[in-house]
């Protein structure tokens, strides 16, 4: 799938249902359950490599991980992040590591940060690169602002409502929104055209992502806004196709995951 398909289907009102994917045979398993969105995401550095952070992934750790995913799942869109420190340095930085990343496989990269990337955006998409924005918690930020809901008060709100129009404006095609407050993602929603998918950001959102490990109840602190579809669903398929429904049905995230 491109990137055209898969915006189709937000502009005739379908939601997205994203997940965090790794291996090949994950690939498998959510591309034939109806996961829109498989995204190598750099939290394979908490969740494959054991770390406590994300911070320690390279470039090589994630172009690793899309190959396997492409080879797993040959016609799904494949999201792959910019590991820290692979694209802040300056956009030819950012430029010769997504393309890394779409050789491995990938049909998009996804970047953290808000104006400071606009110029690395638009280098980047000018020159055939599709990216999703990441606004609100950045793991990549952990040390500065921690592992806590971001934009919770009027002035930071009003500057991740700037950077989202920024980034769009700048060619980011799509823009997650993590931890933050509902009535805020549906704000950002309303000012943009472009699709947002929420983690931690209600239920107005155009899609929502998840770790593949909180929705499968093997995280042992999961965060508020997981879920664990796997209880009671019989196995992995299943489980998964519940949160594709709930998400496109708009039963998930409820009151209880968001902020």
């Amino acid at each position: 799938m491109f990137l055209p398909q898969l915006l189709k289907k937000t502009t005739s009102g379908e939601k997205l249902a994203a997940l965090t994917c790794y291996d090949a045979g994950f690939a498998r398993l959510l591309d034939a359950a109806g996961v829109d969105i498989l995204l190598v995401g750099d939290s394979l550095g908490m969740t494959v490599q054991g770390h406590p952070t994300t911070l320690p992934v390279t470039v090589e750790h994630v172009v690793y991980h899309t190959e396997a995913v492409r080879r797993g799942a040959p016609s799904a869109f494949v999201m792959a992040d910019l590991p820290f420190g692979s694209y802040q340095a300056a956009p030819a930085q950012a430029m010769e590591n997504a393309a890394r990343l779409l050789a491995a496989g990938a049909n998009m990269v996804k970047l953290e940060g808000g104006s400071v990337m606009v110029e690395t955006v638009n280098f980047l998409v000018t020159r055939g690169v599709p990216v999703c924005g990441h606004l609100g918690l950045l793991p990549q930020s952990v040390n500065q602002s921690g592992y806590r809901a971001q934009a919770r008060d009027e002035a930071s709100a009003r500057q991740l409502l700037a950077d989202a129009v920024a980034l769009e404006a700048a060619g980011a095609a799509l823009l997650i929104l993590e931890s933050i407050p509902a009535r805020l993602a549906a704000e950002v929603r309303q000012r943009l055209a472009i699709p947002t998918i929420g983690i931690g950001a209600g239920a107005d959102c155009d899609g929502q992502v998840l770790v593949l490990t909180d929705l499968l109840g093997l995280t042992e602190r999961p965060p508020r806004f997981a879920k664990d579809f796997l209880a009671g669903a019989g196995n992995l398929g299943a489980a998964v196709q519940h949160y594709v429904a709930d998400v496109k049905a708009g039963r998930f995230p409820a009151a209880e995951h968001s902020f």
